[in-house]
């Protein structure tokens, strides 16, 4: 297999290009086909083969420019440029009116000599645009694209051809002609970066993963985001199950955090989700795991100062490399960067621990982008195949009350654990709660918590509640069954 140079498309291509055949690279100005035929034409220099990039339409001048940005060096090519500096003097101009029959015979060619005169193993062609215009009618166009294939096929070229769908609508002559078709979109979003995306049209011989691939154009060329498709990974073996650090929350779990499930936290703002997900976070570095943190809600300065003053410091465990924090951009990331970002903290940092902080952010992040809810159950069969323990935190809407969310993310976890506010002789303290759990018989009991100077408190089980089911429990038991107040009442929360 011929390698593209780009580490994603080689993964969705199965392993690369099947060496000499002709390939279209298809997309409007700007969504990288030159990048993208440079960064080819440099992985097989990286192998000794001799790479052509033949130009119709950018000067050399510009190519290199390119190449300059993503700190490349064009030295291993050899470069054609179609059109010389003296294209233009009295003894070129043409007089007839319609020259076009002289210039696509030149032009196809001069393209033939210089193979012939180089041999390379590696061609790129840019653009067909400029031989669609020359041809004036799709019959000569084809044929003269025929005449193409045919005569790189018999000099053993893998050649990337790019279009940048100058022709009204989708090229269909072209796309059956080619032996494999590769598509590049964007598209901007009402706030925010432009989103980049591919995808395989078609690729003969190989069983590619089709849909949709994010992709970003960076320094040092294109990094695409395969689609995550979970079924494409074998299932590992999680390990014992992982205490929370509390006792009682292990006792209210029904034994802690079992690997390879995914754990919901939900509850109104401020009632302890960050918090309680920090702890089950720190349980796990202090026992030497590694585990990764992405933070949509807030800042990391922010999350490490109220975490430290509960006697949560993280700051080591990042200095040590255990932990990854990450805080994510909502308005620059696409679903598919955020899955590769967590692709990558679970296969090269060995991340055993996902906290995604929050699901609100993520899902308002993105308006524009369809079915997120499915690429997010698709994220976390992936996570459960890893035997990785995820931890989401969702935000409710309210204090009290009708306390609701906009979207019901139950169904894609195995444990459902419910932070509530409830009201006892006057006061208002907190409680917790589990709903549900797939793996184990969880404590069906509402026990109180409070936050402290040392973290998550967890108290006895309470049952002296009313209006459990109405969403507003109200405690009539006596006071002294309740937690005594903290030392620290006027510790942060999250």
């Amino acid at each position: 297999m011929a390698l593209t140079g780009i580490a994603g498309l080689d993964e969705i291509l199965n392993g690369g290009l099947t060496p000499e055949r002709m390939y279209l690279v298809e997309g409007t100005p700007g969504t990288g086909k030159t990048t993208l035929g440079l960064g080819f034409l440099l992985a097989g220099a990286a192998v000794g083969d001799i790479g052509l990039y033949i130009t119709l339409a950018e000067t050399e001048v510009e190519l290199r420019a390119v190449a300059k940005s993503h700190g490349w060096s064009l030295d291993k090519l050899q470069l054609f440029e179609m059109v010389p500096a003296d294209g233009f003097t009295e003894d070129h101009e043409q007089t007839l009116l319609h020259p076009s029959e002289v210039e696509l015979g030149e032009t196809v060619r001069n393209v033939m000599a210089k193979v012939d005169e180089l041999r390379p193993a590696r061609v790129v062609l840019d653009s067909l645009s400029e031989l669609r215009l020359l041809s004036q009618s799709p019959i000569r166009y084809r044929r003269q694209i025929l005449a193409l294939k045919h005569f790189f096929s018999t000099r053993a070229c893998t050649v990337l051809v790019l279009d940048d769908k100058g022709a009204s609508g989708s090229d269909l002559q072209l796309h059956s002609i080619a032996h494999g078709v590769v598509s590049l979109d964007q598209a901007l979003a009402g706030f925010g970066g432009q989103r980049r995306r591919m995808h395989v049209v078609k690729m003969r011989g190989v069983q590619f993963r089709g849909g949709y691939h994010d992709f970003e154009i960076m320094r040092g060329g294109l990094c695409v985001y395969p689609r995550l498709v979970a079924g494409d990974h074998d299932a590992i073996d999680g390990g014992a199950v992982m205490t929370t650090g509390s006792k009682e929350l292990d006792t209210l779990l029904g034994g802690g955090l079992v690997p390879g499930t995914a754990t919901l936290l939900t509850g109104p703002a401020g009632v302890g989700k960050t918090t309680a997900s920090v702890q089950c976070m720190v349980a796990a570095l202090e026992r030497g795991e590694r585990a990764a943190y992405f933070l949509f809600d807030e800042r990391v300065p922010t999350l490490l100062t109220r975490s430290a003053a509960l006697g949560m410091d993280l700051k080591p465990y990042m200095e040590n490399g255990q932990l990854q924090l990450r805080a994510i951009d909502p308005a620059e990331i696409s679903p598919g960067e955020f899955a590769g970002s967590v692709r990558a903290a679970v296969e090269d940092d060995g991340a055993r621990l996902i906290v995604i902080d929050s699901l609100n952010a993520y899902l308002q992040s993105m308006p524009n982008e369809q079915f997120l809810v499915l690429q997010l159950h698709e994220m976390l069969s992936y996570l459960g195949l890893k035997g990785v323990v995820s931890l989401l935190i969702l935000g409710l809407h309210g204090v009290t009350g009708d306390i609701r969310s906009d979207v019901d993310l139950s169904y894609l976890s195995d444990t459902v654990v419910q932070l509530r506010y409830f009201e006892a002789h006057g006061e208002v303290r907190q409680a917790i709660s589990v709903i549900k759990t797939r793996t184990a018989r969880h404590e069906r009991t509402i026990r109180e918590f409070q936050i402290g100077s040392s973290g998550l408190q967890v108290g006895e089980p309470l049952r002296q509640f009313q209006g459990v089911l109405t969403g507003v429990p109200t405690f009539s038991g006596e006071a002294k069954t309740l937690m005594a107040s903290q030392s620290n009442p006027d510790a942060p929360r999250g």
